[in-house]
């Protein structure tokens, strides 16, 4: 039974809206929409006889249709997945339409509850002092799971508008607009289309959303805009992402730094165009004309210059608050100031582009550098921390035939180019993937100074601290780090402040969902006791992804729930795949979560709560949670079933044949497919295509029942009710196992080769949610997020005759594969459903890889 609000708001709407879908005439005489119902409700059933997906179709096509060949059986399942994807599209619609009811924008988390709270406590002063240095990142990465192209955003958008308005001519004409615009292209984006669909949300939310929360933050606060810091920043992965995608070079960044700057400029020159016509005063009009005037120029001849400069804006707007406010008496000051705020925010350069390398790319390309070099040679003659560090000279020449080798190099002085166009904080982060020792930092330093700056380097050297290994040795390598002369002097003329990068992605792949969390949170915790040991301000950007299994879910409660033995002087989180859209989909959503996250972040500075601290008892039962799920996920993993059973029962291999993202789905171009090259977003996404959400879950439900055999379950138990952060991992764990559905694939439990490894998981399923029901003392999976879990069973209803789709298809590839008797049409019109049936799958989760 679904909740009354969701019922009234989002479930009822949605059935009218897709009542007058189903009828358009969007594939002529076939009638494809009038028997979708029907195919759902036989899914529906027969996975629940015990059918396979192969035995439900058959019967489908033999009760409820006329086909006549396999070929018109195969069209319409094509057309069923055409009609599903803008099935799912409405409802994101209907969702986004009713966002404002369904969710408590004053409530909890909001900031007007949060300055309330201020004022109750005294507090205004200590409010003041931490928004002129806390900060909150959200950045964007390119990462292959969002792929709504620009036409099909701008439906979404006039759709919210005509449901809150409840005008159906218009919403049936954007229903038929949406069944004729095609969802994607048949040739893979390259990172610069990838870069032109993700800077949408830039221009047409986030320019304007975040200006309105810092306006909002600043509202009634007694000091200067100019003591206030920016408080909200935006990064951007497309263009700067080289790690696995050899596509990425340093001619796609130059173009990426210059659309950003081209788009923030139209922004500022379409307010300038309305502030123009208010600000219409003596002294005043001259001065925005002229403004105006050069920001246009600026947009028109990009080519030709560096154009106008942050410190000229700054300078032309100060001079009119000063006349606004000594000759005019203040009018329209507020509406100046609001673009003042969003040029403080956005500067000239709109988002911070991040560039990215794994270590081991950068250890080759430094080796071809050192190699060009007979003096270089001599100077580093071994990899030890001070010659790379003490390194002197520059290299204007170096020969490779690696084109990888060469980008990796010459990256250093296409940062130095953008910087020098639109300001330092354009491009300013080398983010080191897979770091594993200090030598990876040393060797990026040495690079920079060789390739584009000999005296002071304007670039932060982010290491990126991936696999479980790697998280435990983390303190270890930045105390080499800022022990070091040279080093600890290139922070300080940092600001003290070093930014470590922590992936939960790759954690959870390489550890399981319980052990990467509690390995991350260690890792803050003993780097916050070092750096502030030695006087430097760590910052940790999160690397997570949409779904809990990588670190997604309710990312604003982790922070919620961090004590001050984490440093939290600043907020980075990634935000990445189909978590853009739905969360970040509307300017109303976008400001909402953005609110979470900043107070999350605000609330832990100003009011000290112990009870965010583990007391012994409880960080004891963690840490037992977290070694007993690696073990048991280890075992797991290690089993020679394991990546056999992705290759040949999932989607795995067709992740990389979508053409959803430019970059390819495994590190290593090698045929074989190697656990360790496997990259994470695949390797959740094809769990979650199969509906059995494994990282989000496996591990779990063992080491409860190992705690409760060794009679540690009350510790269990209080362990949930004293800690938001376990509590935290308890309601992800739940949403990943509230979108399993092993009914979907039971078949696999008589498969020779793999039916006692579908049996493992699933008992480990069944297993995760009575413990994780008994820890929680709750009845029901997701009963404290009753309208979530509602949300979360309407989209898996909708996908259910594409998923059995998908089912078919890989049984059928199967069923070839193991007779050895190919009819290659028929496999590739098979290969087809499945890699057309990714997209509405991975849309319809919102969060699923």
């Amino acid at each position: 039974m679904r909740s009354e609000k969701f019922q009234n708001e989002v479930d009822l709407k949605y059935k009218l809206y897709n009542s007058i879908f189903l009828t358009l005439p969007l594939d002529g005489i076939h009638k494809t929409g009038i028997l979708i119902p029907i195919l759902k409700e036989e899914c529906s059933k027969g996975l629940e006889t015990g059918k396979s997906p192969v035995e439900i179709f058959d019967d489908f096509f033999e009760k409820q249709t006329s086909f006549k060949t396999e070929k018109e059986e195969f069209d319409f399942m094509f057309r069923v997945i055409h009609y599903i994807e803008r099935q799912v599209v409405l409802l994101d619609a209907v969702e986004d339409a009713v966002f404002d009811k369904m969710n408590d924008l004053d409530g909890a988390g909001s900031l007007k509850t949060l300055k309330s709270k201020i004022k109750q406590t005294g507090k205004s002063e200590g409010f003041k002092k931490d928004l002129e240095k806390f900060a909150v990142r959200v950045v964007l990465t390119a990462h292959p799971t969002q792929f709504y192209p620009s036409t099909v955003l701008s439906i979404i958008n006039d759709l919210i508008k005509a449901i809150q308005k409840s005008d159906l001519l218009q919403i049936k004409l954007l229903l038929t607009q949406l069944g004729k615009t095609p969802f994607f292209k048949k040739e893979r984006p390259t990172p610069y289309d990838e870069a032109k669909s993700l800077s949408w949300y830039l221009e047409n939310i986030f320019y304007q959303s975040a200006s309105d929360l810092y306006s909002e933050l600043l509202k009634n606060e007694e000091f200067s805009n100019e003591k206030a810091g920016s408080v909200i920043s935006f990064g951007f992965w497309p263009g700067g992402d080289r790690d696995g995608n050899p596509y990425v070079n340093t001619e796609t960044t130059l173009k990426v730094a210059e659309r950003l700057r081209y788009i923030l400029f139209s922004n500022y020159y379409k307010d300038l165009r309305l502030l123009r016509r208010r600000l219409s005063f003596k002294g005043v009009h001259e001065l925005i004309v002229d403004l105006e005037e050069r920001v246009l120029t600026s947009l028109n001849d990009s080519d030709k210059g560096p154009g106008i400069t942050l410190a000229e804006i700054n300078d032309c707007l100060n001079k009119i608050e000063k006349i606004l406010i000594e000759q005019h008496d203040g009018f329209f000051l507020d509406l100046l100031r609001k673009f003042q705020n969003k040029v403080k925010l956005f500067g000239i350069y709109f988002a911070n582009i991040d560039i990215r390398q794994d270590s081991r790319i950068i250890g080759k390309a430094f080796d071809v550098l050192r190699k060009s070099s007979s003096v270089l040679d001599k100077q580093i003659r071994n990899t030890a921390l001070e010659s790379l560090f003490e390194v002197k000279g520059s290299v204007s020449y170096f020969k490779t035939e690696d084109e990888v080798s060469r980008d990796t190099i010459s990256v250093f002085p296409t940062i130095k180019e953008i910087q020098e166009r639109n300001g330092e904080l354009a491009c300013n982060r080398f983010i080191i993937s897979n770091c594993q020792t200090s030598v990876d930092v040393a060797r990026v330093y040495a690079m920079a100074k060789l390739c584009a700056w000999e005296d002071s380097l304007p670039l932060d050297i982010v290491p990126l601290f991936e696999t479980i290994d790697d998280l435990s040795k983390a303190d270890d390598t930045m105390r080499e780090l800022f022990e070091n002369k040279i080093y600890y002097q290139h922070l300080v003329s940092r600001g003290k402040k070093q930014t470590i990068m922590l992936g939960f992605s790759d954690g959870t792949k390489d550890g399981g969902y319980f052990s990467a969390n509690w390995s991350i949170y260690k890792a803050k915790e003993n780097i916050t006791r070092l750096a502030r040991e030695k006087g430097i301000v760590v910052v940790f950007f999160d690397g997570r992804g949409g779904p809990p299994a990588r670190g997604g879910g309710n990312t604003h409660k982790f922070y919620s729930s961090l004590g001050n033995n984490i440093e939290n002087q600043e907020i980075q989180v990634t935000i990445q795949g189909q978590t853009i859209s739905s969360k970040f989909g509307t300017k109303a959503s976008a400001k909402y979560y953005q609110e979470l996250l900043i107070t999350a972040g605000l609330e832990n500075r100003l009011f000290e709560d112990q009870s965010k601290q583990f007391c012994t008892e409880d960080r004891e039962i963690m840490e037992a949670l977290s070694q007993y799920s690696l073990e048991e996920y280890q075992r797991f993993k290690s089993s020679d079933k394991f990546v056999p059973y992705l290759e040949k029962m999932s989607a795995l291999k067709y992740y990389g044949e979508a053409k959803i993202g430019s970059r390819p789905s495994k590190r290593n171009a090698s045929a074989a497919l190697n656990f360790e090259d496997l990259r994470a977003i695949p390797f959740v996404g094809a769990w979650s295509q199969m509906k059995q959400n494994v990282p989000g879950f496996f591990g779990v439900g063992a080491s409860i029942k190992r705690l409760k055999e060794e009679g540690r379950m009350e510790g269990c138990k209080s362990l949930y009710q004293n800690s938001l952060f376990f509590r935290t991992l308890v309601e992800n764990s739940m949403q990943s196992i509230s979108k399993s559905y092993f009914s979907l694939t039971q078949y696999m439990k008589k498969d020779e080769e793999f039916g006692e490894f579908w049996n493992w998981i699933y008992k480990e399923y069944q297993l995760s949610i009575d413990m994780l029901l008994e820890v929680s003392g709750q009845e029901e999976i997701m009963e404290l997020s009753l309208e979530l879990k509602d949300s979360i069973h309407l989209r898996e209803e909708i996908v259910l005759p594409l998923i059995c789709i998908q089912q078919f298809a890989l049984m059928k590839i199967r069923e070839m594969d193991l007779s050895g008797n190919i009819d290659q049409n028929k496999y590739n019109i098979l290969q087809n459903l499945v890699i057309r049936s990714l997209y509405g799958n991975i849309n319809a989760s919102r969060n699923s890889a």
